[in-house]
């Protein structure tokens, strides 16, 4: 007997989903930064942690939504 399991979303939706978490991951990794001492740090306001990593980030949760509202084309046997 085959136990088959039907996930709510197919197996490329599942895929995008991860690309798309690993994008934000890379986006929140952007915006790391600060001291551990206290001390006040100009490069807290630098570009890459103000702006890109932001929009980075926006962007892997725009694409998470693709992700799950995209549908594939379904191949017939």
């Amino acid at each position: 007997m085959e136990n088959k399991t039907n996930f709510a979303l197919p197996k490329k939706n599942l895929v995008l989903l991860a690309m798309g978490f690993v994008i934000i991951l890379i986006g929140f990794s952007c915006m790391i930064g600060g001291t551990n001492d206290g001390t006040y740090n100009p490069e807290v306001f630098n570009k890459m942690r103000i702006t890109v990593g932001p929009m980075i980030a926006l962007f892997g949760f725009f694409f998470e939504i693709f992700a799950i509202l995209w549908n594939p084309k379904s191949e017939e046997k």
